[in-house]
């Protein structure tokens, strides 16, 4: 066991800060007794706050029982947390170390209900498009592929997507990028680097053999890089920059030629 006067600074610190609900002397000599602490829990209150002085508090017990690496000892928040409430600790600064979401996360307060839409591009190798008189509920026909532009600066400037047939997008190379309905929105881009985005690993009737799903660590990772990798004004949560997504030249021209012969032309008596 520590020594008295050890103890009751100890004492005094916890006492200054917060209220404990263990015996925090006991912690060191647990650790000298190869016991390791797993961490701390706050669960009300100021979290950025508690947080702060939870770390100087474990820092301040590693200089004073010697205990390498107590001050690095793990904190974890909950206390009905959101992104909302997470954004508000980044901002302010805080020691966390790891959040503890339930209720936000099995209830989905933001959406209550999730909207999953089946449409068909193509079938028998029948590019098909569904016509609305709402523009953004029309399809975007045929088999596709997917490329990411990156400019000069590293950042993604806009992803393309073209026809199965068409060539692939080459560095260096100029390309009429187009909003797929709107005629006005087009713009040329030299991408500094391209990045094909889409792998089919279930092909369906296709001889092709399935690759391998890759895991859930791998695909987590790949996701955290992808939006690295993004402007910081597509990823600010207030009024962030819509990332554009364009159509080629080519499929411009098909979508519209489909659009034409497919929709039903009215007849007035």
């Amino acid at each position: 066991m520590a020594p008295l006067e050890k103890r009751a600074k100890v004492s005094w610190l916890h006492s200054r800060h917060m209220h404990w609900h263990f015996q925090i002397p006991s912690w060191p000599w647990l650790t000298h007794m190869m016991y390791k602490a797993v961490g701390i829990r706050l669960d009300s209150g100021d979290l950025a706050y508690l947080s702060v002085e939870a770390r100087k508090f474990f820092h301040a017990v590693e200089k004073e029982f010697v205990v390498v690496g107590f001050g690095k000892t793990s904190i974890t928040a909950s206390n009905d947390l959101n992104e909302e409430t997470i954004d508000a600790l980044n901002k302010q600064g805080h020691e966390v170390d790891a959040f503890g979401i339930g209720t936000y996360l099995v209830t989905c307060y933001a959406q209550a209900a999730l909207g999953c839409v089946f449409k068909l591009v193509e079938i028998n190798k029948q590019p098909r498009i569904k016509l609305s008189e709402d523009v953004m509920k029309v399809s975007i026909p045929c088999k596709k592929k997917c490329y990411r532009l990156y400019g000069k600066e590293g950042y993604p400037l806009v992803d393309i997507m073209t026809g199965e047939d068409e060539p692939g997008p080459k560095i260096g190379e100029r390309l009429l990028c187009r909003h797929p309905f709107n005629e006005s929105k087009r713009a040329y881009v030299v991408p500094q680097h391209v990045e094909e985005l889409l792998k089919c690993y279930w092909p369906g009737n296709s001889s092709n053999s399935r690759e391998e799903l890759p895991s859930i660590h791998e695909i987590r990772t790949r996701c955290i890089h992808h939006l690295d990798r993004m402007r910081p004004d597509h990823m600010r949560r207030l009024n962030p920059t819509p990332y554009k997504v364009s159509v080629s030249a080519k499929l411009y021209d098909f979508i519209h030629f489909l659009w034409l012969n497919e929709a039903p032309v009215g007849e007035l008596q």
